[in-house]
Formats: C-alpha cells, sequence, structure tokens
C-alpha cells in the first residue's frame, strides 16, 4: 500500500516502524523455534503446498494416525458393550434452557465453578483425617441443646415476653369458654348445672321373709336343666331336694333325653357349676322325674305342707324361663285342688295331676322349677300355663309339694312309682243340679267291679273331696294309699248310693 504526500510526492514503502523521530526502524527478527518431526509430519503443509487450501491436482499423503492403543488397555478401559461415542456431535436446541450455562461464557462468570475455566483451583483438607501421633482419639461432645423458646420460635425470646404470650394465651381460653358458657346457659332455659340431687344415706331395709331374702336363700339350690342331643334340644328347671345331688324336674323336661340315648343331659347351678345328670326315675302319669348329680354339699330346699295353702297366700316362682337362669316371679294363690289333665309324651299315658293355680309369671323354661311360700319353703313345682299366646297370661299351675314329695321319695327308692286306681273308664257330665264323672265301663276284676259299681253311675264324691269332672276323680282317688278302702258316691237312677271301694294298683 502506498500513501500521497502532501507536497505531491510520492513517500517510500512503509516497512518499519516510526520511534517518534520520524525515523524507520527494521522490524525485529522473528524468533521461531524447531518444530518436532511427528507434529510437523501430523499437522503441517504437504509438500508443494503455500497456502491453506491444496490444488486439485496435488496429491495430499494419508495423515499418519497414531497406532491403535494394546487390546489390554481397551478392554481395561475401554467401553464395553456400547459403541456411543463419549463426545456427542452437538444437537440443535431451538428453545434453549436459561438455567443451563452456555458453553462459553463471555464476560460472566459461570455459575458452576467446576464448569467456569477462570475460577481458582483449591485444595481442600483430605477425606479422612488423620489423629496424630501419640494423642488418644477425643469423643465428640453434644453441641448446645435447643431451649423451649428458640424450638418454638426458631430464636431466643426473652422471658418476659414468653411469660406475657402465655398469659394472653390464658385470657383469651378463659374469655372464649365463659362466652360458650354463656351461650350454652342461654340456649337451654330449663337446664341447671348447679342442681344436685338428693341421695338416700341409709339403704334398703330388707327385713327377714321380704321377697329379696326369699329369693337370696333359695335360688341357689334351684338349677337350670339342659338338654342336647342329636335330633333333640332343650332348657328346663329342677329343684334339688337331697344332699346326695338328686334334683326333681318335671318328666316332660327329661324325656326327650331320656329317649334319645345320643342326648346329654346336664345341671347348671348358680355359681356357674355344670355337672353331667342321669335319671333316676320317672312317672309320666303325673309329670314328675328325678335326676342325680355328681356335686359335693349343694343347697337343699326343704319341703312345705302344701294342704296349708289358702287362696291369697303370696308363693314365689323361681327358674329358667326362655333361657334367661335364676329369674324370680312373684304372685299369689290364685285357686287350689285345680285338676289339670294334658296329653303324655310320644303317645305315653295321659297327664293328671292335682294342681296349685298361681298368678305368678310362668313361662316356658319354669317347668320342674320351685313354687315356695313366703317362708322360702317348696308347697309345688311349677308345670303348665293356661293360655292363648304362647306366653304368660297369669294362668301357671304347679303340682302340690305334697304330692311331688311322695312320689320323687318313691322315684329315689326304687326308681318307679305305683298310684291308687279304682280301673274303671269315666268321662265328665254335667246336669241342672248337680256334675260328675259317668261310668263308661267297668273292667273285669278291677276295685270298681268288686264294689259294685255300673256302667251308668255318675261318681260324686270319693272319700271327702268333691267330683266334678274325670280328671278330678283320678286325682281324688290318686290321694288315698294302695289297699285302703275309700267310700265313694254315686248316682244311679236318680237314687244316692255309698260304695265301700277297696283301691288297687294301676
Amino acid at each position: 500500500m502506498s500513501q500521497q504526500s502532501p507536497n505531491g510526492q510520492t513517500p517510500t514503502p512503509v516497512s518499519g516502524v516510526d520511534d517518534g523521530a520520524h525515523r524507520r526502524l527494521r522490524p525485529r527478527p522473528l524468533a521461531q523455534p524447531p518444530v518436532d518431526p511427528a507434529y510437523a509430519t501430523a499437522f503441517g503443509r504437504p509438500d508443494g503446498v503455500s497456502s491453506a487450501f491444496a490444488a486439485r491436482d496435488v496429491p495430499v499423503p494419508a495423515v499418519q494416525s497414531a497406532p491403535p492403543p494394546p487390546e489390554s488397555l481397551v478392554s481395561a478401559f475401554g467401553r464395553q458393550g456400547s459403541a456411543e461415542l463419549l463426545q456427542r456431535p452437538p444437537q440443535p436446541m431451538s428453545d434453549p434452557d436459561p438455567d443451563i450455562d452456555p458453553v462459553f461464557w463471555g464476560d460472566k462468570p459461570a455459575g458452576d465453578p467446576w464448569r467456569d475455566p477462570a475460577s481458582g483451583a483449591v485444595i481442600g483438607p483430605p477425606a479422612v483425617g488423620e489423629d496424630p501421633p501419640g494423642e488418644p482419639e477425643k469423643k465428640a461432645e453434644p453441641g448446645p441443646q435447643l431451649s423451649v423458646p428458640e424450638l418454638i420460635f426458631g430464636r431466643r425470646v426473652k422471658s418476659t415476653a414468653l411469660a406475657l404470650l402465655m398469659v394472653a394465651a390464658l385470657l383469651v381460653g378463659s374469655v372464649g369458654g365463659l362466652i360458650g358458657w354463656l351461650i350454652g346457659r342461654a340456649g337451654n332455659p330449663l337446664t341447671d348445672s348447679t342442681v344436685t340431687l338428693a341421695e338416700v344415706e341409709e339403704g334398703k331395709e330388707r327385713p327377714a321373709g321380704s321377697i329379696s331374702d326369699i329369693a337370696k336363700r333359695v335360688t341357689p339350690s334351684v338349677v337350670s336343666i339342659e338338654f342336647k342331643g342329636a335330633n333333640v334340644a332343650g332348657v328346663g328347671s329342677g329343684v334339688v331336694i337331697d344332699g346326695g345331688g338328686y334334683i326333681l324336674t318335671n318328666d316332660h323336661v327329661v324325656a326327650p333325653a331320656a329317649q334319645d340315648s345320643s342326648a346329654k343331659l346336664s345341671a347348671v347351678f348358680t355359681d356357674g357349676t355344670r355337672a353331667q345328670a342321669r335319671v333316676v326315675g320317672r312317672d309320666p302319669k303325673t309329670d314328675l322325674a328325678v335326676i342325680k348329680v355328681e356335686v359335693t354339699n349343694p343347697t337343699v330346699l326343704q319341703f312345705g305342707n302344701s294342704d296349708e295353702l289358702q287362696v291369697g297366700d303370696s308363693v314365689i316362682a323361681i327358674g329358667s324361663p326362655l333361657q334367661l337362669s335364676n329369674t324370680v316371679t312373684e304372685g299369689i294363690v290364685s285357686a287350689l285342688h285345680r285338676p289339670v289333665t294334658a296329653a303324655g309324651e310320644n303317645g305315653g299315658p295321659q297327664v293328671t295331676y292335682d294342681a296349685i293355680q298361681t298368678d305368678a309369671a310362668i313361662n316356658p323354661g319354669n317347668s320342674g322349677g320351685a313354687l315356695v311360700d313366703s317362708r322360702g319353703a317348696l308347697i309345688g313345682i311349677n308345670s303348665s300355663i293356661r293360655t292363648e299366646t304362647g306366653g304368660s297370661v297369669g294362668l301357671g299351675f304347679a303340682i302340690s309339694g305334697n304330692q311331688a314329695r311322695k312320689i320323687s321319695q318313691e322315684l329315689i327308692r326304687s326308681g318307679q312309682v305305683k298310684h291308687a286306681d279304682m280301673n274303671v273308664n269315666v268321662k265328665s257330665v254335667s246336669a241342672e243340679t248337680s256334675e260328675g264323672a259317668q261310668v263308661q265301663n267297668v273292667p273285669a276284676g278291677g276295685a270298681a267291679a268288686a264294689a259294685g259299681i255300673q256302667e251308668g253311675d255318675v261318681i260324686t264324691k270319693v272319700g271327702n273331696r268333691m267330683v266334678r269332672n274325670a280328671a278330678e276323680l283320678v286325682v281324688a282317688v290318686r290321694e288315698h294309699e294302695i289297699g285302703q278302702t275309700v267310700q265313694v258316691t254315686l248316682a244311679r237312677q236318680g237314687r244316692e248310693l255309698k260304695l265301700d271301694v277297696t283301691l288297687k294298683s294301676d
């Protein structure tokens, strides 16, 4: 390049640097270090090429690459099972993430010092420190613990401020509680939290002979009788009548168990004791039976004299109605000498007994339980009810205690019982002026035939007991002993006759 001077002369070419005195200096000599032949071979220009680009007709020798690494290094440090290169080609990014630092930082420092080439190197402490030799190992001491204010508020709080805060919280809670109490009191004006009901200091008086006193003494002697078999199951009641473990109950309570060999019979006492029971004897005609259990020192209920009862006397029924054990109900004697007849079990003989009628509540499950008087003596065995609803309607019947005592004693002694019998078939009849049991058949060889009783006679009295129907004739005869002679009053063709009949066994 050339320049034009002000005077129009052409200056000499610039080949140096002005030193300030308008003198030209020669260029400093260029120091070129020797080039390594290996680098010259790898990076130098080919022979015959003087510029950055070689002509197409100039042959370019192949660049000699470095020899391949040994196989041992490849297997130790090479990538296993992948042909992916560590240096991936750059991928175009249409919308780069602003949180990622760029590859080139320009004049701003990088966010990550590991990626900033301008960040200084720092030598840190060793990963695992070693104690100086000769010094004992020191145990780490626990750091300072946080106080309650620091734990709650995250910083230190003055004790006065904390106390004021607690007082303020207490005041807020008290005011809130007071407001709630006032709102609740105003919402229901009928309530009063200050009322305290009076309490009787002395306990309830239970004199001797009261219902509670009788129940306390008698209940331990009444048991629940349970039977369960392949085809039968049920619950009844029973009364312990002897210290040897003898229990008196109804025959219809134990009959299903006695007729089913697979059934097991057991007695459950009030204290929860359960004992296996065996049938001692049964009397289907009077619906009484005796069973025995092996227990020690049971509570025994004593018999009373049922002949001394009068209508209106207080009585108590104890048993397990509807599987509710230890149930006590109270009532009065509604009637005496009420003959009751029922069908026998499974086609057995007809049941007939002289009953005490009571309005004490009796329900299914009371059968075989105790009916006691105001002294706690056994005066009847609860047996049946009369009802149209299936439940108690105040018409309950118990076998008289005197008859039950006589039959149970005979069952314990011999296992069976015989009854006095006239050996005559009768039916109940009534007329305008009288009623009784009319003779339908007089078997030969019986007590009635020997006494001269004929078919068609109407028996109205046996001994001192009136006979108003067929059932009452049966119970009137059974009140006497076998072989005893009793006077029988009857009506024959409009005339009253009295015959002496010597009773025989049934």
